[in-house]
């Protein structure tokens, strides 16, 4: 199984987004930070649980 480097960056960019909008987190910065991160975070584990799962 591979990583998709676009999938990630995707990932990456709506949740640094919808991060953003979202108030309790602190600054504008900050939330767009932890949304990236929590972005990366699902684009590389939920194929790996797709593959486990057998979807």
């Amino acid at each position: 199984m591979s990583i998709d480097a676009t999938a990630i960056a995707w990932y990456a960019v709506i949740c640094g987004v919808l991060s953003a909008l979202a108030p309790s987190f602190g600054g504008r910065l900050v939330r767009v930070l932890i949304g990236g991160v929590v972005g990366i975070i699902a684009a590389t584990l939920l194929p790996m649980i797709r593959g486990l799962t057998g979807l």
